[in-house]
């Protein structure tokens, strides 16, 4: 009854279009009111506080503002421009630079939102200029840009290593790798494509050698920012908070390195920094006190109670909360998923023997299918608003053959859990 009671209350408020941090905070004082004799709203300050001051969650808007300063100092275009000349070789051109820049640039950013706004804006006039399918160009992308929460620094990780107490800089490790193959996936996916029907790449440029090495200092940049933040954490020089700041610094550094701070730069970043950062602390505020709520009320030890008590394997649980990811993951936002189901979803899996590093990576996978496949595929909607033309339903579809690929892989950490875990075995 207080699963059906609540899922049928949240569902009401994501229809009518209650904004996602309002949802959770009347869901939290509905189920609270309904199940629970105690005046369990009157923690609701309390939770607040300790939410919003956790060192941890500093970070966020830290690495939000290091994207926002890459991308406004123009070191995105410039990375772009440099794998265009250095992939232009391989079938698909221009839609291998989309995926190579969207690693790169998920190394600098933490954030898939703003992996795939910074891709479209430097490459969409680039695959135009060539007669590239469109469709196929935003869907890279599109399914690019979710590379931005599994290559490290990620803050989706963040946000699980907060919810389930987990060490960030083991989980970054486990990212690492599984974010490499993915990539690697998605280009292979686009040269077979390719191959098979040549129209889906456009022209190409011809470019010598010397033009290739000559470009090789604008990836410097990123590889900067990449040794600073993560290399501070794996040195014992910094905790993620501590080197997400480090990173602000050295890419503040790098703008002005190429001339591009003034006030209208500061505005820009600010502005991009408090409205991103402001967004995802008020859900993680909301999906605290309604997490607090749900495990007052007894929820949490009921579903482990109840799922241990239907006998199935833990192999066939796993299963079952795969599927659950992937059906919400078409209609609830990904952030909002993430904070309202790990709280609950975690321990029992947990319990049930699987490493909470490799489930988080999982989570990770599936929140990035969950980006990409309508209807509330963040990320479609992103490379659309950027587009500006043509139907929305052409992105979709780019994307389609990324969220097969995306569907392999998860396939592959299940089967070869060490995909994930072996890199965490040089870090405590």
């Amino acid at each position: 009854m207080i699963i059906s009671v609540t899922l049928a209350i949240l569902l009401l408020l994501l229809v009518i279009s209650v904004p996602v941090a309002a949802a959770l905070i009347i869901l939290g004082l509905s189920i609270g009111e309904i199940f629970s004799d105690f005046p369990l709203y009157r923690v609701i300050g309390e939770i607040s506080w300790s939410a919003s001051t956790d060192f941890l969650l500093l970070s966020i808007p830290l690495f939000v503002m290091l994207g926002e300063i890459l991308l406004r100092a123009g070191i995105a275009k410039r990375t772009y421009n440099a794998l265009n000349k250095w992939l232009s070789w391989l079938p698909g051109g221009l839609l291998q630079a989309n995926i190579g820049t969207s690693a790169l640039f998920a190394a600098t950013s933490g954030s898939s939102v703003a992996t795939a706004a910074t891709i479209t804006t430097v490459a969409l006039p680039q695959g135009r200029r060539y007669n590239y399918s469109e469709k196929l160009f935003t869907g890279s992308i599109a399914a690019g840009g979710t590379l931005g929460i599994l290559i490290p620094p990620s803050i989706n990780l963040i946000v699980y290593g907060f919810l389930t107490n987990t060490s960030i800089p083991r989980l970054f490790l486990a990212g690492i790798i599984p974010g490499i193959i993915l990539a690697l996936l998605f280009m292979l996916c686009l040269a077979i494509g390719c191959m098979i029907n040549p129209k889906l790449s456009g022209g190409k440029s011809q470019v010598t050698w010397k033009e290739r090495f000559t470009t090789l200092a604008d990836l410097i940049p990123v590889l900067i920012i990449f040794i600073v933040v993560i290399g501070s954490i794996y040195a014992g020089l910094a905790t993620p908070t501590e080197s997400a700041a480090l990173g602000v610094l050295a890419s503040l550094a790098l703008a002005f390195r190429y001339k591009a701070v003034n006030m209208d730069f500061f505005k820009q970043v600010f502005e991009g920094t408090m409205r991103t950062s402001s967004m995802i602390m008020l859900i993680l505020i909301s999906a605290n006190f309604l997490n607090f709520m749900l495990d007052s009320i007894g929820l949490a030890e009921t579903l482990y109670q109840f799922v241990s008590n239907l006998g199935a394997s833990p192999f066939y649980t796993l299963l079952v909360v795969i599927l659950l990811y992937i059906v919400l993951g078409f209609f609830v936002e990904t952030l909002s998923l993430m904070v309202i189901t790990v709280p609950i979803v975690a321990p029992i899996l947990v319990n049930l023997g699987y490493d909470p590093i490799w489930f988080g990576i999982l989570l990770i996978l599936l929140i990035e299918m969950a980006l990409i496949t309508p209807p509330v595929g963040l990320n479609l909607y992103v490379v659309q608003g950027v587009r500006r033309t043509g139907s929305i339903v052409d992105v979709m579809l780019g994307a389609f053959p990324f969220v097969i690929m995306i569907a392999i892989m998860i396939v592959m950490l299940v089967a070869f859990p060490q995909i994930a875990l072996y890199a965490t075995q040089f870090v405590q």
